[in-house]
């Protein structure tokens, strides 16, 4: 009985792996499958297109080291977003004093993709006030609001005169007469505000009148959703429950009957809070039965359900008529934790392969020539032996490939460079073993001995001379930034591929196939 190799069961492993993810490139039905489904390889930025934004950070009020920091940090909360996101070499690179510009290749919702990236994440848990509270804080604003007409043009003539004379009616089902108290509704739990009125309602809200003389203790919010008639208003406590600190981890999940019949078959994010957030919200929830509870994210209300009772564990879900991809990134930002400081959108593209066709195609026909030039070399010089090297070289290059894919990472330009060079560094590695060989041939060696000491000596040679090589791809990998990481990439996998395809499977088919115990001669 033949004694069990690790080495062939290691190689048939490689094999097979690499067969695997290669699979969709030779049969593209194959990615109907959902075995294969998302088993494709990504191109980059360059060669597929993609989605190019700029971002402005805020750093108003801060000295140049703290703004420095400060965008550092969102460029690092912004890269992990992207990565849970699932694309693949992104480019997020500093520009400027306080713009981040992010190049996300192969993206289509772009819309998602946009929201992902200047969603500060600030998640806050605070208890709504009471209706008769409410209305207290909403009579006490609009007392000074009334006095101070003047401030809002956008108000009409006769309207102004009508809040000065005290003359103005109530507004319709309106919390009163005041300037703004006639445009909040009262609903069976909190207020609305007409989609009509929103855009005088915000205005009054972003005066700097209303921010110093709003109630202290207090809030006004929206709710995430705007219907097309009205969208609902919350007047909540201004001091913190719990916060994004708390959190431990946040899951995208679906309703089931289960979990709430109310949301069944519904997207909503589940939350797990931390040992002290636990304990913040058991503390929380048994002090305030009864009452309601809203879940705040970037000053926006997602939910606002009542207390029932003392809820220990720390778990909890947010709800809010989530879409999947909401409910997705919701998770992300949550896991990802909050920029340190806003940003917004400067300039949104959507950006086409930047090579064109004619680049595209010059590339491949480059990688084409070089590859064969370097089969036809191997195998006329070194005969038997070069053909084995041809042989194993090919699934060295699909080895590469097989790993981007089953990392979803995408092939870049700068990548096939990468690729190219390693078919060179590839066969040089047999080039050193093989002249080794040669030399103890010449020394009257039989083909198997010359085999076994030509690669016991050439060995320490090729492992120097590789490492060195890792060394310098993983400089560039944690240095540079998207098209520099691309190359890194594929070169970094190309010196593992190689080493493995030189010493061990190259190896074991010379010693199984061509050299066997009674070999006289070696066509090398």
């Amino acid at each position: 009985m033949k004694k069990f190799s690790w080495r062939g069961l290691i190689i048939i492993i490689f094999m097979c792996l690499t067969a695997f993810y290669l699979a969709p490139l030779a049969f593209p039905n194959l990615l109907q499958n959902s075995i294969w489904k998302n088993k494709t390889l990504r191109l980059g930025l360059d060669l597929r297109g993609g989605m190019e934004i700029l971002l402005e950070v805020d750093i108003k009020d801060l000295t140049e080291a703290e703004a420095d920091d400060v965008v550092k940090s969102n460029i690092e909360i912004i890269r992990n977003r992207i990565d849970q996101f699932g694309v693949a070499e992104p480019v997020i690179q500093k520009m400027g004093v306080d713009r981040i510009l992010v190049q996300l290749p192969g993206v289509d919702n772009y819309e998602g993709a946009e929201t992902l990236l200047k969603q500060t994440a600030r998640l806050e848990f605070k208890l709504v006030a009471e209706n008769d509270r409410a209305e207290e804080v909403i009579k006490l604003l609009d007392e000074v609001l009334s006095k101070n007409a003047d401030r809002f043009p956008e108000l009409n003539q006769d309207y102004q005169k009508e809040i000065k004379a005290d003359t103005l009616s109530t507004g319709e089902n309106g919390i009163g007469k005041g300037i703004f108290g006639r445009y909040i509704v009262p609903s069976q739990y909190d207020f609305e505000v007409r989609s009509s009125d929103l855009p005088m309602v915000s205005r009054l809200m972003e005066d700097s009148l209303f921010t110093q003389m709003f109630p202290i203790g207090y809030q006004l919010a929206f709710d995430k959703d705007e219907t097309k008639t009205e969208q609902k208003l919350y007047i909540l406590h201004s001091n913190v429950e719990l916060s994004g600190s708390d959190i431990h981890k946040a899951k995208a999940e679906f309703g089931s009957n289960k979990s709430d019949p109310r949301f069944t078959n519904d997207p909503y994010v589940s939350i797990e809070m931390n040992r002290e957030g636990a304990r913040r919200f058991e503390d929380v929830t048994a002090k305030n039965i009864n009452r309601r509870l809203a879940i705040v994210l970037d000053d926006k209300v997602y939910s606002a359900p009542s207390i029932g009772d003392r809820i220990a564990g720390g778990k909890a879900q947010i709800t809010g008529r989530f879409t999947v991809n909401e409910s997705s990134q919701l998770a992300i930002v949550l896991n990802t934790g909050n920029l340190q400081r806003p940003v917004k959108p400067i300039s949104t593209s959507i950006v086409g392969a930047t090579l064109g066709n004619d680049s595209i195609e010059a590339g491949k026909l480059a990688g084409i020539i070089g590859f064969l030039a370097v089969i036809i070399f191997m195998l006329f010089y070194y005969k038997v032996v070069g053909f084995v090297s041809d042989f194993v070289l090919i699934f060295n290059i699909g080895f590469i490939l097989a790993i981007l894919t089953a990392l979803r990472a995408a092939l870049t330009l700068p990548g096939i460079a990468g690729i190219i060079l390693t078919i060179g560094m590839a066969v040089d590695a047999n080039v050193l073993i093989f002249e080794r060989i040669k030399e103890e041939l010449a020394l009257g060696k039989t083909p198997r001995s010359a085999l076994d000491a030509g690669y016991r000596r050439a060995t320490v040679t090729i492992w120097d001379a590789n490492i060195t090589t890792l060394i310098a791809a993983g400089v560039l990998y944690n240095i540079g930034s998207g098209p520099i990481r691309g190359f890194a990439t594929t070169l970094a996998l190309g010196i593992i591929g190689s080493m493995f395809c030189s010493i061990v499977f190259v190896r074991a088919i010379l010693e199984n196939f061509i050299v066997t115990g009674t070999s006289k001669k070696l066509s090398i």
